[in-house]
C-alpha cells in the first residue's frame, strides 16, 4: 500500500512558478518510481513528468519540459515538481501517482495504467 498527498498548488500569474509537493508513506513508498499528471476541466488525464525510483532519471512531457523539474529529497520521502513560467494552460488538477512496480529498471512509466497509486490532487491555477 503507497499513499500519496499533494500540497503547493494555488493561484500564481502567468510567467510565475510553483513548487508541487507529494508525501509519500507505505511500506514500499520509497521504492517506486513516481509521476504527475493534471488533468484540466472537459480534458483527459495527461502525463507530467516522473522520475525513477532511485531519482537516477526523469522524463518529462513536451509540454513540461524545460519549465518543469520533478525531482525527489534523498530519503525519498518526498517528491516536488517545479513549475516555472507557468502558462494559463498549465491550469488543472495535478495529481502525484506511484508505480505499480518497485525498483523498475531500464524504463520510466509515463502511461495511466501504470500507475497504480494516486493523490487527491491540488488545484493549480495560472492566471492571465
Amino acid at each position: 500500500q503507497v499513499q500519496l498527498v499533494e500540497s503547493g498548488g494555488g493561484l500564481v500569474q502567468a510567467g510565475g512558478s510553483l513548487r508541487l509537493s507529494c508525501a509519500a508513506s507505505g511500506r514500499t513508498s520509497t521504492s517506486r518510481a513516481m509521476g504527475w499528471f493534471r488533468q484540466a476541466p472537459g480534458k483527459e488525464r495527461e502525463f507530467v513528468a516522473a522520475i525513477s525510483w532511485n531519482g537516477a532519471i526523469t522524463y518529462y512531457a513536451d509540454s513540461a519540459k524545460g519549465r518543469f523539474t520533478i525531482s525527489r529529497d534523498n530519503a525519498n520521502i518526498t517528491v516536488y515538481l517545479q513549475m516555472n513560467s507557468l502558462k494559463p494552460e498549465d491550469t488543472a488538477v495535478y495529481y502525484c501517482a506511484a508505480d505499480g512496480r518497485t525498483v523498475r529498471w531500464g524504463t520510466l512509466p509515463t502511461h495511466l495504467a501504470d500507475f497504480d497509486f494516486w493523490g487527491p490532487g491540488t488545484q493549480v491555477t495560472v492566471s492571465s
